[in-house]
């Protein structure tokens, strides 16, 4: 019964309640103007699309399994890139937070730090007015969970991917670096990766935070409207990619 519920009024709530209004119109326009009908009935079906879980899992499946996670690691730094930040939120030791999808990657950047020792370099600068450094963010909480600070090397002027790896790889040059190994999401690493190659660096890929399972499964509520359908941040990937295919050397 609260499956049954929570389907019904994913209809009628946000972001659903945008492909139901869309389905209603083109109801009462079936009749008085077909052209009309067509255009809105096709922007309803797109709109659904958009906003359900089975959209946004099938278009982040081939991003996520693009690269599998190494299983013997050989690299001489651990590139972490950086995915959001809060500036003036409290912490235990300061203030600022990484988002869910940076957080993800801190945690994986310290379990790889703890198994091999290796220096790490924290990419990310202050992308908004309102938003954090990320490199300054994620050094303070890495040394908050005991990475040496004198381990930590700082990228903090990069506003996108792009600049992650441009500024990463001045880095790399000036500190001798030869076989970074990178750490994102996993629906990031492909574009990530695409851009680094752009400057000319060769990574190893460390995907993490995935979003979905590599088994999909079909049930009812995966046909419900959801503001957590994934499909926004899956379609940014592909037009990411598309970019840095541009971009390309």
């Amino acid at each position: 019964m609260v499956y049954i519920i929570k389907f019904i009024y994913s209809f009628f709530t946000p972001p659903g309640i945008f492909p139901t209004a869309l389905f209603i119109l083109s109801y009462f326009t079936f009749k008085r103007n077909k052209l009309l009908f067509k255009w809105i009935l096709s922007i309803a079906i797109v709109n659904y699309l958009y906003v359900i879980p089975i959209t946004g899992q099938l278009l982040l499946l081939p991003l996520e399994q693009k690269y599998s996670v190494p299983k013997n690691l050989d690299g001489d730094v651990l590139v972490m890139l950086g995915g959001g930040a809060t500036h003036d939120t409290h912490d235990l030791n300061g203030k600022g937070h990484l988002s869910g999808a940076a957080s993800s990657r801190l945690i994986s950047t310290v379990q790889l730090y703890n198994e091999t020792k290796l220096p790490i370099i924290v990419s990310g600068g202050q992308v908004f007015q309102d938003s954090g450094n990320e490199a300054e963010i994620a050094k303070r909480l890495l040394v908050s969970l005991g990475v040496n600070p004198n381990d930590i090397y700082m990228e903090d002027r990069s506003l996108n991917t792009e600049q992650n790896a441009k500024f990463t790889a001045e880095l790399l040059e000036k500190h001798q670096f030869e076989k970074p190994i990178l750490i994102t999401s996993a629906f990031h690493m492909q574009r990530a990766v695409q851009h680094f190659e752009n400057e000319g660096v060769a990574v190893e890929a460390y995907p993490t935070g995935y979003l979905v399972s590599k088994k999909i499964d079909l049930y009812p509520l995966q046909f419900a409207p959801s503001n957590q359908s994934n499909g926004a941040i899956a379609v940014k990937e592909y037009i990411g990619l598309i970019e840095a295919s541009f971009l390309r050397k």
